[in-house]
C-alpha cells in the first residue's frame, strides 16, 4: 500500500464502521424523511408499499446513491467515516479508488447484505477488515493509528 513511510495506519473494524454507518443513516433520514412527509403525508409513515411514487424513488434510492458516490469521490469517505477519521483507499496501491471502484463498492453492499448481512459482518473476521463489497471493489477502509495527529497524509 502506498501510504507515506512516516504514516502508520490501521484497518477500520466492524464496530467503528457500524458507528459510521449509523451517522450516515441519521443524516440521510434527517434530509429525506421531512421531504417524504411533505409529499406523501401520513401515507408515508403507514404505507406497506415498497415504492410510493417518483419522489420516493428519488429520495430513498437515487439521492443516497448520488450523495455517497459524491462524498467518496471528493473526500474518500462519507460524513460518518470522516467522523471516525477513516478513508477508503485502493487495496493494492493505497491511493484514491477510481469512480468505477466506488460504484462497484456501492452496489457490492447489496451483495454483502442479501445473505443475512454476512458480507457486512465479514469485516469482523477479515485480516484487512474488508467486507465483501470491499473485496469486490478492491478497497480497504483505513485511518491513522494515532488519530490525534492531523499531519498524517495518505496518497489520496
Amino acid at each position: 500500500m502506498n501510504v507515506q513511510k512516516e504514516s502508520k495506519f490501521e484497518y477500520v473494524g466492524f464496530w467503528s464502521r457500524v458507528g459510521a454507518t449509523l451517522i450516515d443513516t441519521i443524516i440521510i433520514v434527517m434530509i429525506s424523511a421531512p421531504l417524504m412527509y411533505m409529499f406523501y403525508g401520513d401515507s408515508y409513515l403507514y404505507s406497506d408499499d415498497f415504492v410510493l411514487g417518483f419522489v420516493d424513488v428519488i429520495m430513498n434510492y437515487i439521492f443516497p446513491l448520488v450523495a455517497v458516490i459524491i462524498f467518496w469521490t471528493y473526500k474518500s469517505a462519507t460524513p460518518g467515516k470522516m467522523a471516525i477519521k477513516a478513508i477508503i483507499v485502493d487495496a493494492d496501491t493505497g491511493k484514491r479508488p477510481t469512480t468505477k471502484q466506488y460504484i462497484i463498492r456501492y452496489f457490492g453492499y447489496f451483495i454483502s447484505t442479501i445473505p443475512l448481512c454476512l458480507g457486512l459482518m465479514w469485516v469482523g473476521w477479515d485480516n484487512k477488515k474488508q467486507g465483501w463489497h470491499d473485496k469486490i471493489a478492491k478497497t480497504v477502509v483505513i485511518r491513522p493509528q494515532n488519530r490525534g495527529v492531523e499531519c498524517v497524509k495518505f496518497n489520496v
